[in-house]
């Protein structure tokens, strides 16, 4: 980089210590999200990730680039005076990639000039080199700009630009449909006319090539929208998922929560591509009425078509009941294969063989009935635009027949038919399409609207206070708390504060409230009153991820899981993924302290090893471990483990306690009497 590309990128960025007035002026209302970018990975950061804020060492200090809009080439940022600029995109991947280049330069240069590589070659070896021995690390320090996960929905809309794009949209639509109408009545009007020549025929060839870039940019426009407001409602329904109660999670068992997984992706695909048709058809069908009402037997066609249309919607109600009820029993079909599935082993042990399939019959035959007819009732559906076809073509035959109109309107007659016709059978799939989008709405509304009530992404600017020595990491006062199905509370009255180096035994009959506790002090709960603080600050204040960074709980053993992945991304689930090499070896030595050096001498991979869903391979004691390894490479101020050396024997629970004994500050042991 020259003199004059630094002095360029630092006019063009904002000093670090104004980085919230940066983010105000980037994009207000937005809430910032660290990512650490691969060296690999910066072309496409600047690609996608835009509004961004990109840190830049320069002469003058640390700045920050405050990126508006992405692309390959270039990047539109927005300097100190409010002004954009553009800067190329190339210029920021060397700053960028600057800081863990610089200690491997020298090097680099003596290899190069050793094998005496020159020009254009060297530099583009100098990048070779690079990437491969930097092709493990990260760039810290930049942050992507987002809305809120529980923004408003008219927020959210506004965000993607809804209105202009929609209006954008339709105002091409409207455009493709007037040339495609002047294509049409130039061919009619010379056919019936007995005469067409060379030069009504160039026009029409004309009109249709000009259709054809109309077209593409239409449906590339659609294509984006649809994808743009996919990955908005994706992004909210899993924050909502995430946001459930843990009651409510476990009330509806893993059935059932696949049923609406399966039905987010129909609302996505079914809702905006359905919308879009619908709504391009209306367009179609509003063009059509008022070349009816120009043509021949206009009063009659279009009053034809206002009817027929009442008559698709009715059709239509009765197609999205019986839609409605064949869903209700496909749901109820894969709620009970996915139990029958999670409980195989329990059935073949206990229920007899005669009666293992009667369930499922009875759910297959439900299902084959409503799937009749709501097939019927589709069939109907599929064949209205047909059917207005047929009616317009009877009402437009007595005209045809008999020369009583001007070849003009009957050209622009039979044009409106068939634009009708083809925004009829647009309308019908968009039509369905809605309808099935609003059936499946109902299970996933739940998540929608979870998403309102997620804490912010990213904590808030009130860093946790350094603690004295004898401070208590964590302090509760007259806790609280009730279930929601049940009349007393499960816990009441409830005193304590755990300081750094703490080692505490919580015992008690099984239902006593104990792992109700345990998820009150991580943060999984919130008390129905009192007070719960941590380093003197509370929930709100801190934020959930800050809170469960310094307070970490394994749960129970049937409330913890294994992934279906390598054993390294289970061990290190709650640090920086992908892992630097410096966790990796933490996390292998950490097995080693806790007994599991045999089990990764036996496994291929060592840590890259796949355990398999639900950590088949493993054995009961092996997950506990595991579980346990896992809080502790979180390294908290707090571990509160929940019945967790319940599977180990007692040579082994030995090495274990003295293991977690050595690596938790504070410790919080649930166990029976």
């Amino acid at each position: 980089m020259n003199a004059a590309q630094a002095l360029l990128l630092e006019q063009a960025s904002w000093p670090a210590a104004q980085r919230a007035d940066a983010i105000a002026a980037l994009a207000p209302g937005h809430e910032e999200e660290p990512v650490a970018v691969a060296y690999a990975g910066v072309d496409d950061f600047l690609r996608d990730a835009a509004p961004a804020l990109i840190p830049i060492a320069t002469a003058a200090g640390e700045r920050l680039l405050l990126v508006r809009r992405g692309g390959r080439a270039t990047l539109d940022v927005v300097d100190p005076s409010l002004a954009r600029r553009r800067i190329a995109a190339a210029l920021v991947r060397e700053a960028m990639r600057a800081p863990l280049e610089a200690p491997r330069i020298a090097e680099t240069e003596r290899v190069l000039a050793a094998a005496q590589v020159a020009g254009g070659r060297r530099r583009r070896a100098r990048a070779a080199l690079l990437a491969e021995a930097l092709a493990g690390q990260r760039i810290e320090g930049a942050s992507v700009l987002r809305l809120p996960i529980g923004a408003p929905r008219a927020v959210l809309a506004r965000d993607l630009r809804l209105g202009p794009r929609l209006r954008r949209l339709l105002l091409l639509h409207g455009v493709e449909q007037a040339l495609g109408l002047a294509a049409w009545w130039v061919v009619g009007r010379g056919a019936l006319e007995g005469r067409l020549d060379r030069g009504w025929l160039a026009a029409f060839g004309l009109l249709l090539l000009t259709l054809v870039p109309l077209a593409m940019q239409r449906t590339s426009w659609a294509g984006r929208l649809a994808i743009d407001a996919g990955m908005a409602l994706k992004r909210r329904l899993l924050a909502g998922a995430l946001a459930l109660d843990a009651e409510e999670t476990r009330r509806d068992g893993v059935g059932r929560f696949l049923s609406r997984v399966l039905e987010s992706e129909a609302v996505e695909s079914l809702a905006i591509g359905g919308g879009l048709l619908a709504l391009l058809a209306l367009v179609e069908l509003a063009t059509a009425f008022g070349l009816l009402a120009l043509g021949a037997q206009s009063g009659l066609l279009a009053g034809a078509l206002l009817l027929w249309i009442g008559v698709t919607l009715l059709v239509a109600r009765a197609v999205g009941r019986r839609r409605a009820r064949w869903t209700e029993a496909r749901l109820d079909l894969t709620h009970g294969l996915v139990e029958s599935m999670t409980g195989h082993r329990t059935r073949l042990a206990q229920e007899p063989p005669s009666r293992r399939h009667d369930t499922e019959d009875r759910e297959l035959e439900r299902y084959g009935q409503e799937s009749t007819r709501f097939d019927g009732a589709a069939r109907a559906m599929a064949l209205l635009p047909r059917g207005w076809l047929v009616v317009g073509l009877l009402g437009l035959a007595p005209r045809f027949l008999t020369g009583g109109e001007s070849p003009a309107r009957l050209a622009v007659a039979l044009g409106a038919l068939l634009v009708a016709w083809r925004a009829f059978a647009a309308f019908a799939a968009g039509v369905s399409d809605l309808l099935g989008a609003g059936i499946s709405w109902r299970l996933v509304a739940r998540l929608f609207a979870a998403a309102e009530s997620t804490t912010p992404a990213v904590a808030p600017s009130v860093p946790p206070p350094a603690a004295a020595p004898d401070e208590p990491i964590l302090t509760g006062l007259d806790l609280a708390y009730r279930h929601r199905d049940r009349g007393e509370p499960v816990l009441r009255a409830v005193d304590l504060a755990i300081a750094r180096g703490d080692r505490l035994l919580l015992e008690g009959p099984s239902g006593s409230g104990k792992s109700t506790l345990c998820s009150l002090l991580s943060g999984l709960r919130t008390p129905d009153s009192g007070l719960l603080l941590l380093r003197g600050l509370d929930l709100a204040t801190h934020g959930a991820r800050e809170w469960r960074r310094a307070v970490v709980a394994a749960p129970q053993f049937h409330e913890n899981h294994v992934l279906s992945n390598t054993l390294a991304f289970n061990l290190l689930l709650g640090r920086a993924w992908p892992p630097q090499e410096r966790d990796l070896e933490k996390a292998e030595q950490l097995c080693g302290e806790l007994g599991l050096a045999p089990l990764l001498a036996r496994m291929p991979s060592g840590l890259q090893q796949m355990v398999g869903e639900s950590g088949w391979q493993l054995s009961h004691g092996e997950k506990s471990r595991l579980y346990l390894a896992r809080a502790l490479l979180q390294e908290p101020e707090l571990v509160l483990l929940d019945e967790s050396f319940a599977a180990l024997d007692p040579e082994t629970l030995r090495e274990v306690v003295a293991c977690v004994d050595r690596h938790a500050p504070a410790l919080l042991v649930v166990a029976h009497p």
